[in-house]
């Protein structure tokens, strides 16, 4: 008998964030700072910080995506978001990992992000 690992029924694709976190709204920002060149909008409100965890002591890991795997930034994207969220007080260290499932797509935009890009 074999049997397969599925994931449970109601699992999210992306893993919740530690919004209660105290410091989670200034790495947000901090995230917010860092602007995808080829789109005028910054990298959070375009969707493509899927999760951020902070521990206790502020060990923050991040999950993004990009927009496509081919974009010309991928292998700068993640040390550009590791500086701009170092210099948050409170974080001791940062590490973010890349992921391409679940896959981007338009519709993890923030509708301020599709304002400005003239979706709305």
């Amino acid at each position: 008998m074999t049997t397969e690992t599925q994931p449970m029924e109601g699992t999210p694709l992306i893993k919740p964030s530690s919004t209660d976190h105290p410091i989670y709204e200034a790495v947000v920002e901090a995230c917010r700072s860092v602007h995808d060149p080829e789109i005028p909008v910054n990298i959070y409100d375009l969707g493509l910080i899927y999760t951020i965890e902070i521990s206790e002591d502020g060990v923050v890991d991040i999950t993004m995506s990009l927009t496509a795997p081919g974009c010309p930034v991928a292998g700068e994207m993640p040390g550009w978001i590791e500086d701009a969220v170092m210099v948050v007080p409170g974080v001791q260290t940062v590490s973010v990992m890349l992921v391409w499932e679940p896959q981007w797509g338009m519709d993890m935009m923030s509708d301020e992000a599709r304002l400005e890009l003239g979706f709305m």
